[in-house]
């Protein structure tokens, strides 16, 4: 994995912290697999050829990248609300929303990630750690899954829903039949 300009890696042991402008993000990795930095790469190499050391090191490699461009870029993950009086307001670090319950519901968002609304149906949420982002858009869209009947509740911006035509009824059948 190259390194790119304005990024500062600290190698030790297993432990790798990658420094950058929009934030630091810390994480060790499984003993099986070994970093070595180099030329401005960081190298992963497996000890052994085990098939779970094989799928350790592709694992190893791709988190690095994604906490490189974590750090240079940043992950967001858009969601839409879709229902009547379905809407989100942010206040400080907490978003607050109505999904048609009896009470609204509060998310916090932990050190690291921000929300953002463009409008009060469509929310952004950002920050650093790609794994995190995902949880906690994950967490959010739980709260209310999209249903397939009326298409109200919490989706991914990309996410397409199939709309399915509900109960038809018995055609043709006899009243007391």
């Amino acid at each position: 994995m190259k390194i790119p300009q304005g990024v500062d890696i600290t190698l030790e042991g297993n432990t790798l912290k990658v420094k950058g402008p929009k934030g630091e993000l810390t994480r060790t990795f499984h003993d099986n697999v070994s970093l070595k930095r180099e030329d401005g790469t960081i190298l992963v190499a497996r000890k052994n050829d085990e098939k779970a050391t094989r799928a350790l090191h592709g694992l190893t490699r791709a988190l690095i990248a994604n906490m490189v461009t974590g750090v240079t870029a940043g992950y967001s993950r858009d969601l839409e609300i879709n229902g009547t009086g379905y809407r989100a307001i942010i206040q400080g670090k907490k978003v607050t929303l109505n999904l048609g319950y009896s009470h609204p519901i509060e998310v916090e968002a932990p050190p690291g990630i921000s929300f953002a609304a463009e409008t009060p149906q469509k929310l952004k949420v950002s920050g650093t750690d790609k794994e995190l982002v995902g949880e906690i858009a994950a967490k959010i869209r739980g709260l209310r899954n999209p249903d397939p009947y009326k298409h109200k509740g919490v989706k991914y911006a990309e996410e397409r829903l199939r709309k399915k035509a509900g109960k038809a009824g018995k055609v043709g059948a006899k009243a007391g039949a």
